[in-house]
């Protein structure tokens, strides 16, 4: 009997930060205080069809890809495509919570996008895929596949908001997870053989603390089970709620990882090395190594993410372009003709 595979959706988020009628959308709403409303937030690089063209070489399995956005779309895209979903914000966030420009809205209630597979990966859009992936790459046995790490919440100066985000996610798993307890009941999954050394010795050391400083997430495609979101949302309604109104990027977050240490610490992931494959970078003014990695043959995917830029952007922006060309080149069904 012919194995079924199972079905699994893509969802990514994308922004126009450079779209006239969002921003003054945008200006109408306060973003003054505890927040994170840094330009780069909202940042275009013209990189998001190099996304799909990933998508479709190098994951041709996927059910649908639910495209999620404030209302506007890249002109290049080809809404008729039979695989893609437009989410727009309004279809699965309440009414009374929108407009909202903080991402960490757009994530908690992912759940609710109509027509979701019950296992989906969520992207960001500067998540790419840049060689080959099979579903097993993202759940085996109906189960994410993960990496179980502690690392420190570290008080960075240069991006507070985001050291608060990680100890809020924190301050709620240990309501329900005993460290040790939980250490103890699942030790595969903590002192998996494969595991990065770095972050094997980090769980050693860190069972000499009882109370959990932090845990190490790869910033990179995240797999999830709808019933995650469900058993969260039951257990912390008040508190989701109450994030909801955040317009902005807020200290008093939390973020999609709490949902993904949570599925981690229930034991219901498959543990693996996800950085044996995965590369982070950050855009900057010179960009070679992430067009070597692109061009090598480990790397399965890679972030680029967006950060202070001080040279010439049109001159950056190209040589990112001519990365995704090389090994992307021409239009993909996504894209208009």
């Amino acid at each position: 009997m012919e194995k079924r595979t199972e079905e699994i959706d893509f969802v990514v988020t994308w922004v126009d930060g450079s779209d006239p009628a969002w921003r003054a959308r945008k200006a109408q709403y306060d973003g003054s205080g505890n927040i994170d409303d840094r330009e780069e937030r909202y940042r275009d690089w013209g990189l998001f069809r190099y996304w799909f063209r990933g998508v479709e070489r190098f994951a041709p399995w996927v059910r649908k890809v639910h495209l999620v956005t404030w209302g506007h779309l890249p002109e290049w895209l080809d809404t008729k495509n039979p695989k893609l979903h437009i989410v727009r914000h309004e279809e699965y966030i309440p009414g009374e919570f929108l407009p909202t420009f903080n991402c960490n809205v757009l994530e908690i209630y992912l759940h609710k996008i109509p027509e979701l597979s019950e296992r989906f990966v969520y992207f960001n859009d500067d998540f790419h895929l840049v060689r080959p992936v099979e579903p097993a790459y993202f759940f085996r046995d109906g189960k994410p596949c993960d990496m179980l790490a502690f690392q420190p919440v570290v008080a960075n100066p240069k991006n507070p908001v985001m050291s608060h985000l990680y100890l809020n996610n924190s301050l709620v798993l240990c309501k329900y997870f005993d460290k040790r307890k939980n250490v103890k009941s699942q030790p595969g999954m903590y002192f998996k053989p494969g595991y990065p050394p770095m972050y094997f010795f980090y769980n050693l050391l860190e069972l000499a603390f009882p109370l959990y400083t932090g845990f190490y997430t790869v910033h990179g495609p995240s797999p999830f089970c709808k019933a995650t979101f469900e058993e969260l949302w039951e257990k912390e309604g008040d508190l989701l709620t109450e994030m909801s109104a955040n317009r902005f990027r807020s200290d008093r977050d939390v973020t999609q990882y709490l949902f993904r240490e949570w599925q981690k610490l229930s034991g219901n992931f498959t543990p693996c090395n996800l950085q044996k494959s995965f590369r982070y970078y950050e855009i900057s003014d010179h960009n070679e190594d992430f067009a070597k990695a692109l061009s090598g043959k480990k790397t399965r995917v890679v972030c680029i993410n967006d950060g202070h830029i001080s040279g010439d952007r049109e001159r950056i922006g190209a040589q990112l372009v001519d990365a995704f060309e090389r090994i992307l080149p021409g239009r993909c069904s996504f894209e208009r003709e």
